[in-house]
């Protein structure tokens, strides 16, 4: 179903990530095998709408989520578009599909005091790998990263001079991220604890496993999910929880949306806009103190 060339354009040409790619290969291969089990299809240019509403219908009655379900009419809307423009097919069977709504889903976040009891009373050890753990932790969520971008940063990308960091992002745009005075420290402080245990040039990776080698999106995963476990319930642990919250704290701050956009990597303003949302606690911090009635209650307690 000239699948392989799709991909290969995506990752050479169109610079997609290596999870993007994965999770297209796999709905493609889902798309595939429905199309032959259901109606023996086996080539692309017999492909209609209504065949692609099946597999919608199907998906949903498998309990697919819409998001799910969105990102994969996102592939094929891709693929079949790559198709057409290429001759294979004459008109694109997506044109007909409407894609199902998805509810508003807030960004998981850990509140601001979970995060400073984390770093103030969790006892990270004083060899390399407590450190490097640190140093994980404290980028993701002081600087808003994505995890790709923290394995991807070199000791070339951080200014400790000028207070500022380089990191690639997604389509290799490159944008610059300022660091706080904590965060310069802390860095230095890694930097020699590095060096001491695998040398200056031993790589041009600023964060390294155990053995000196390049860090790996599973290992992050574990570190990030281990150390927030201490100190939260939230179901998602993930790097990625960091990121969601550096952007919710400095939006609860009053930071400009548009700041916080540059900062994240977003394309558009609409990925940033998520972030205005305020925690149940804020809401009832901010009633107590303006509404009449919540005042005069908290008097006559």
């Amino acid at each position: 179903m000239h699948d392989t060339a799709f991909l290969e354009h995506l990752e050479f040409e169109k610079r997609f990530s290596s999870h993007t790619l994965t999770a297209y290969r796999s709905d493609l291969n889902q798309f595939s095998t429905f199309l032959a089990d259901f109606y023996e299809l086996t080539s692309v240019t017999e492909v209609r709408h209504t065949h692609i509403r099946s597999w919608m219908v199907q998906l949903m009655q498998n309990q697919v989520q819409s998001r799910s379900i969105n990102r994969k009419l996102s592939c094929l809307k891709t693929f079949f578009k790559y198709l057409q423009k290429r001759g294979f097919l004459d008109k694109n069977p997506m044109q007909k599909v409407i894609a199902p709504k998805m509810g508003k889903r807030l960004p998981t976040f850990v509140h601001r005091q979970k995060l400073e009891l984390m770093f103030e009373e969790v006892d990270f050890g004083k060899d390399y790998a407590g450190a490097r753990n640190r140093m994980i932790l404290e980028l993701l969520y002081g600087t808003g990263m994505r995890r790709s971008e923290l394995i991807g940063l070199k000791i070339e990308d951080i200014d400790l001079q000028l207070s500022k960091l380089r990191v690639l992002g997604k389509g290799n745009k490159e944008r610059i991220i300022p660091i706080s005075t904590h965060l310069q420290e802390l860095i230095h402080e890694y930097l020699a604890i590095r060096t001491e245990n695998f040398g200056a040039e031993k790589s041009a990776s600023f964060l390294l496993t155990d053995k000196g080698t390049s860090l790996y999106p599973k290992l992050v995963y574990n570190i990030v999910n281990r150390y927030l476990s201490q100190v939260t319930t939230i179901e998602q642990r993930s790097p990625h929880v960091l990121r969601h919250s550096f952007a919710t704290h400095l939006s609860g701050n009053g930071a400009d949306l548009n700041a916080i956009k540059e900062l994240l990597g977003h394309a558009s303003l609409a990925a940033t806009q998520v972030y205005t949302h305020n925690s149940i606690e804020r809401l009832q911090e901010v009633y107590k103190q303006a509404h009449p009635k919540a005042e005069k209650s908290e008097l006559n307690k």
